[in-house]
């Protein structure tokens, strides 16, 4: 299993269920309509590393395995926990909305069960945001009651260099979400390839030849009617079909869409994702 893709949450910024909501899809039992706020987690092996005698899960050298995480969901202690996921090798982050970086704050179990600060990259814009939402982390000297804080070291994203991470490359993808320019990756490792872009409305020139020849291409689907920062369906089945990645998954679905009703519907090679949904590239 050279290279996965676990969606930690497919749903929109509210969540499904969303609060005080009655909709068929708000009430429905179907555990694919449980859709927590956007977050994905990569897998991959690292060749370099080497399994020793003793054994601990929080050693990436037990596992063979890095997992990089993409966006710190509000959601994102629960998604660890149901997915038994106790360390991580770095967070890496789209953009600075609440329902991508609200989560930041857990991190800190990372730090104390790995006893090691933890890397997290976004571009600079991001970092600033996420420092001055989160000032009690980057400005230790804030928190005045010495309480157990994260410990994060932030690097700065140029959209123009693509990243190494433990043998894969990462390369960042310019998509505007309305007006605002956010990010999107492609990460390549072993002969294989995932493009990950939520938040997205529009997909600028530049960016589609970075999108060609890909395994799996995760997109942006919030609804059906249009919406000014997100891709209807329609838009994002049409995106897919001249891309032509191998494999499509929707993601960043709000309640308007029922899973077992859209997923018939759609075109050969595209998918609905959901909570849990692992995508393993051998």
């Amino acid at each position: 299993m050279p290279l996965e893709l676990l969606f930690l949450g497919s749903g929109t910024s509210a969540g499904i269920p969303m609060i005080g909501c009655g909709c068929a899809v708000c009430r429905s039992d179907d555990p694919r309509d449980k859709r927590d706020r956007p977050s994905v987690l990569i897998r991959y092996d690292d060749p370099s590393l080497t399994v020793e005698d003793t054994h601990t899960e929080f050693n990436p050298k037990q596992t063979g395995r890095r997992q990089i995480l993409i966006d710190t969901a509000p959601d994102m202690r629960q998604q660890m926990m149901r997915e038994s996921i106790s360390r991580l090798d770095a967070v890496i982050f789209t953009h600075a909305h609440a329902d991508h970086t609200f989560g930041l704050d857990d991190l800190r179990r990372f730090n104390a069960v790995m006893n090691t600060a933890l890397d997290v990259y976004a571009e600079p814009d991001v970092i600033h945001q996420l420092q001055s939402t989160f000032r009690y982390i980057f400005e230790p000297h804030t928190n005045v009651n010495k309480s157990f804080i994260a410990n994060l070291i932030a690097h700065p994203i140029d959209e123009h260099e693509p990243l190494n991470f433990f043998g894969a490359t990462w390369t960042p993808l310019r998509l505007m979400h309305g007006r605002l320019p956010v990010l999107g990756y492609r990460i390549d490792f072993a002969g294989r390839s995932i493009a990950y872009c939520t938040d997205v409305s529009t997909i600028p020139p530049d960016t589609y030849p970075k999108l060609q020849n890909l395994d799996v291409l995760v997109l942006d689907a919030l609804r059906y009617r249009h919406h000014p920062t997100h891709l209807t369906v329609d838009r994002a089945v049409e995106i897919i079909e001249e891309l032509q990645p191998k494999q499509a998954y929707l993601t960043h679905i709000a309640h308007d869409i029922s899973h077992a009703e859209l997923s018939p519907r759609l075109p050969e090679g595209i998918q609905l994702a959901f909570d849990g949904l692992s995508v393993q590239l051998d």
